[in-house]
């Protein structure tokens, strides 16, 4: 085509779009809508990406070096920067190491480090603040905020920074949990502890959520770890023109010291030069986050196309008589189509600019609520000009794709039909629907079985998922009559609007496609979503029932005896109920029972797993060797389970079994009756027997300790994850020969403790000398999605609401003639809204029903490509794909959608009669 045609077929369709604002703004909405979302999206991401100046900065405040000693007798292999990985390894003693020995490590980092360095020290420790209600737990950092060296680590937003010993800045987590306010006083140590003043607000750019009380050096004094228990870390400044290098950092590594340096981040050693990196397992990785991401971006391209795809041809239908008028005046059937397409390009072209504007905007408006959800600043409010000029121009490309096939039907109806208005219903072919059904198996078999081949993972799902949405958007017109079958059972009403709309599936199914493509991308994230969450679920292991309330006591000088800690938690906490006592297990000579440092121990006792399911490399002292690291893939060395709070061995009375285990078997409590030990991983039991292992010094003048096994009767108990714990009844003790020690008490309240009273209880613990550690509540499991997460399923909410009204919006623009029909006949505008509503409601029922069956494939395709990624470890029992569907948000999808369609149509349908102009 001719330049000077193309631009009068842009003109006419500028004009048109103009002409038609209505339908305009709603094609515009359906273009701009998800190129908002993907313009939102990659401002979020580029925001969040932080450079390495800006990670330099929240890890080094203005300092030059971060330095962490790993230990004497260690040596270091690190990357570039430490907190991108680090091993520290026992190497044979050579002069580093010997040095690392003798030298406190604070001396031994200035005298490797250029002379004139200054070291801050980074030492950190957790205590008991006081509250509103009572205590609880801070984190303590000593630092003198009036130096700028901790500027952008640990910066000042409110308030002064302290300038007393009795000064503190606290984070706002910590003003919230605590219920202070700048300028009060809180207690930090517990009750006996020392009262500060709060005089500033301080915040970690990339930790919002820490409670943490800062104060300056030496301020704390008792409460910060001394000696051994000392965490060895300092920000380091350099003296004028020093700086600390790749092979100045190698240095530092060899005693045993980590450094990230800021001349390092700036100036990275090439890949080869780095020993860390060669060191690294080159195996498969999880890209099961890449895959979710090209799967959603994919999919909501391609529901760009079907959700404008249909304005398009309204558009192309309500202006018929004028592309036939262009016809008859000679026309030909590719300027017909230029005109069509041409719509397309303006339209597209306006939808993503205001998409690409309205979603930076929006970023920027929400940028104080995104920050707070996802617990971390933002590096900086990042526009990226290219990424955003594709999105654009992505927006633009799906604006003509969508009206490429209203085009090429508008260049191929004949002259006078066109100028009549008078179309003929045809029938729907069967190739069509044939081809559509073999599209939707084959692409869900193409999803779904081809996430096992790692290399064309992303191509499977996304491509897939495409196909058997786009095999559904064939088989439309078919499912359309379908339903029809259903209008028998209806009302009079519906009945009517649905044979309307199998009568007219011409306008129907293009409407149909566009809410069944919403819903099946808002379904699709729900179902990954919903899937996510049970999967964490399942593998989450409580450390008592939900709502227990536990209480742990250690041998401590200080501290009150335990009955008056229990005592102190029941006034604290009114209406606990029945408390039962755990008593730890262990043998004679233990440290659990025995002397306090667990260095003097002489024996201790522990259950292993029987033999056949033990991991061959358990009793191996260094397994190094290509042979071990071959069994370390063995499931049996995939250990995952913990213990409870109470440790791998306890014992109680029989109420002990409900109040901690959440046990209420009659036969598993007359098996642990007869002296069979309760356990609850698999893993430790095998034919009915365990295997409780006794070590210790069998000669008192030889060091090494022996190990006795000894097959005992157990019995197995399933009631969640397993956990590495295992109950003995008294009897049992009695029997094996094992000692035990008064070790805690479990609550089962009724009603779980509110946040308020357990820090009541604290407090009150606190005033026993009880560590805040000893004392909690199991608030079980907490949901924990990102704000990723949230922020997709909200968008795919919007979609589906936004193309469910857009949709009804074209359905009653294009059903214009059948309502003025209605007029001419006297119907009552009531009837008339009535039946506009059904129409659309009927339009977004069916599509809703057919979103959700095609959401499901991309959703079970993208949960087996996350089960597809080399596990960390593997759950017993759980090593399979969990698929959780959010019952109630697709009951609301499939009932609520369909009635906010109709109730829209019938209230924006016109009660003044409009008569449609005879046209021949």
């Amino acid at each position: 085509m001719r330049l000077p045609a193309l631009r009068a077929a842009l003109r006419i369709a500028r004009r048109d779009a103009l002409r038609a604002k209505g339908r305009s703004a709603l094609v515009l909405a359906m273009i701009a809508l998800p190129v908002l979302g993907v313009a939102g999206a990659d401002v979020v991401y580029r925001s969040t990406d932080l450079t390495t100046a800006q990670q330099v900065e929240r890890q080094l405040g203005r300092a030059d070096v971060l330095l962490q000693s790993s230990g004497s007798g260690y040596e270091v292999v690190q990357a570039p920067l430490a907190w991108d990985g680090q091993i520290g390894h026992w190497v044979q003693p050579g002069p580093e190491q010997q040095s690392s020995k003798d030298t406190e490590p604070g001396a031994l980092a200035a005298r490797l480090l250029p002379p004139g360095s200054v070291l801050y020290p980074l030492t950190t420790a957790d205590t008991m603040a006081g509250s509103k209600d009572g205590l609880l737990r801070s984190r303590l950092t000593q630092a003198d905020l009036t130096d700028q060296v901790w500027h952008g680590r640990i910066n000042l937003v409110g308030g002064h920074a302290p300038v007393t010993d009795d000064q503190i800045a606290v984070t706002q987590a910590f003003l919230d949990s605590a219920g202070l306010r700048l300028g009060a006083s809180t207690v930090l140590g517990g009750d006996h502890g020392k009262s500060f003043t709060i005089t500033g607000v301080v915040e970690h750019p990339d930790q919002l959520r820490l409670v943490e009380a800062v104060g300056r050096p030496g301020a704390f004094g008792d409460l910060m770890p001394t000696g051994p228990d000392r965490n060895y870390s300092w920000l380091v400044r350099l003296p004028a023109g020093a700086s600390v290098d790749w092979p100045a950092v190698q240095q530092l590594n060899k005693y045993g010291f980590a450094a990230s340096s800021r001349a390092v981040a700036l100036h990275p050693p090439a890949r080869n030069q780095v020993p860390y990196y060669a060191q690294q397992s080159t195996g498969s990785s999880d890209r099961s986050a890449t895959v979710v991401l090209v799967t959603v971006v994919g999919m909501a391209l391609l529901e760009v196309v079907l959700l404008a795809g249909p304005a398009f041809a309204v558009g192309a239908r309500r202006s018929r008589r004028q592309l036939g008028l262009i016809a008859a005046g000679g026309g030909d059937r590719a300027q017909v189509r230029a005109v069509v397409l041409g719509s397309g390009a303006v339209l597209g072209l306006a939808g993503a600019v205001v998409g690409v504007l309205l979603g930076a905007l929006g970023v920027l408006v929400a940028r104080p609520w995104l920050e707070r959800a996802g617990g971390a600043r933002f590096g900086s409010f990042a526009l990226a000009p290219l990424d955003l000029l594709a999105v654009a121009g992505l927006g633009l490309a799906t604006g003509l794709l969508a009206a490429v096939v209203p085009a090429v039907q508008a260049g191929r109806q004949e002259v006078l039909v066109a100028l009549t208005g008078r179309g003929e219903l045809k029938p729907v072919p069967r190739l069509l629907t044939l081809l559509g059904v073999l599209m939707v198996l084959g692409g869900a078999a193409l999803a779904l079985f081809g996430v096992s081949n790692g290399t064309m993972r992303n191509t499977a799902v996304l491509g897939g998922s495409a196909v058997a949405e786009l095999g559904m958007v064939a088989c439309t017109p078919v499912l359309v009559g379908l339903f029809g079958r259903l209008g028998k059972v209806l009302p009079l009403a519906p009945r009517l609007a649905l044979r309307d709309s199998v009568r007219h599936r011409g306008r129907t199914s293009p409407a149909v496609a566009a809410v069944m493509a919403a819903v099946a991308g808002a379904v699709a994230v729900g179902v990954y979503g919903a899937s996510n969450d049970q999967e964490m679920r399942e593998h989450y292991v409580a450390t008592a029932p939900a709502g227990a309330v536990t209480l742990l006591s250690y041998p401590d000088p200080a501290a009150a005896p335990l009955d008056r800690q229990r005592a102190a938690v029941e006034r604290a906490m009114p209406g606990l109920g029945e408390r039962a006592d755990v008593r730890a297990v262990d043998s004679p000579g233990s440290c659990v029972l025995g002397p306090a440092d667990c260095h003097q121990a002489t024996s201790s006792a522990s259950l292993v797993a029987p033999p056949a399911k033990r991991c061959p490399l358990m009793d191996q002292q260094s397994p190094s060797g290509p042979g071990d690291l071959a069994l370390a893939r063995d499931p049996r060395c995939l250990n995952p389970v913990e213990s409870v709070r109470f440790g791998p061995m306890v014992s109680g009375d029989p109420a002990l079994l409900h109040s901690l285990f959440g046990v209420d078997d009659a036969a598993v409590r007359q098996a642990a009756a007869d002296g069979k030990v309760v356990v609850f991983d698999p893993s430790m039991i095998d034919n009915g027997k365990t295997v409780l292992r006794v070590s210790g010094q069998s000669d008192p003048a030889n060091p090494a300790w022996t190990h006795h096994d000894q097959l005992v009767d157990a019995v197995l108990v399933r009631s969640g994850p397993a956990v590495h714990t295992s109950y003995f009844s008294p009897a049992a003790v009695a029997e094996l020969g094992l000692l035990t020690r008064d070790f805690g008490s479990v609550w089962r309240p009724a009603a779980v403790p509110s946040a308020g009273a357990e820090q009541r209880a604290q407090g009150a613990l606190g005033k026993l000398g009880v560590r805040s550690w000893q004392f909690s509540v199991e608030r079980g499991y907490r949901a924990q999605n990102s704000a990723m997460e949230l922020g997709l399923t909200g968008f795919a909410a919007l979609v589906a609401l936004g193309a469910a009204g857009i949709a009804t919006g074209l359905a009653a623009a294009d059903s214009q003639r059948d309502l003025a029909t209605l007029a001419a006949v006297g119907a009552e505008p009531r009837i008339r809204r009535s039946l506009s509503g059904f129409q659309c409601g009927v339009i977004a029922a069916m599509g809703a029903v057919l979103g959700t069956v095609c959401g499901m494939v991309p959703a079970v395709a993208l949960r087996e490509a996350k089960g597809m990624a080399p596990p960390s470890r593997l759950l017993e029992g759980q090593a399979h794909v969990v698929i959780a569907v959010p019952w109630l948000n697709l009951g609301l999808t499939l009932v609520a959608l369909p009635l906010l369609a109709a109730l829209l149509a019938a209230v924006v349908t016109r009660s003044r009669t409009v008569l449609a102009r005879r046209t021949a």
